[in-house]
């Protein structure tokens, strides 16, 4: 393996078991009413694996990985995506990643799928990490959600708070 992609895994890495916490409660809300933003939190455990360059296909500084999560409490499912990242080769801690997962399973108990799209960028000062649902990607019981999903890592212990809202139903 390049020595750059073992940088990229370490950057991932970082960004994945770093202390992200942001102190939020850890119950989980359920939804009260349609239309109204709703919170559901839980936890989910990550498999981040590398996945080999392809040949003509963007540049040797960026690599690339597979991520497969299994949630639960507010999600019961899984998702599988796929991560870019790069970093400083000159300054240390300093880098980015974005991502693409689709989620299918439940939330709150309602039945569907739907896609997050991931911004994260980091420096000596910390992360900043941006975690949304695609428009228009919901499926099932979930079409038409919007949300913000942020990530809270304690230790090793992956946990989330996502606040969505849904369309009132009809």
């Amino acid at each position: 393996m390049l020595n750059f992609q073992k940088v990229i895994i370490a950057l991932v890495m970082f960004f994945v078991f770093a202390g992200l916490s942001n102190g939020q409660e850890k119950a989980v809300e359920k939804v009260v009413k349609a239309d109204v933003p709703a919170v559901a939190k839980g936890e989910f455990e990550v498999k981040v694996t590398p996945m080999a360059a392809e040949p003509n296909v963007g540049d040797e500084k960026i690599g690339r990985l597979a991520i497969e999560k299994t949630f639960t409490g507010g999600l019961v499912g899984s998702s599988k995506g796929q991560m870019l990242g790069s970093q400083s080769e000159t300054e240390p801690g300093k880098g980015g990643y974005v991502a693409m997962e689709r989620f299918v399973g439940t939330l709150d108990g309602m039945k569907g799928a739907f896609m997050l799209q991931h911004n994260g960028t980091m420096d000596t000062s910390g992360y900043v990490m941006d975690i949304s649902v695609v428009p228009g990607t919901g499926e099932g019981q979930l079409k038409g959600i919007t949300g913000k999903f942020v990530i809270i890592i304690e230790g090793k212990k992956h946990s989330y708070r996502f606040e969505y809202s849904l369309p009132k139903q009809k």
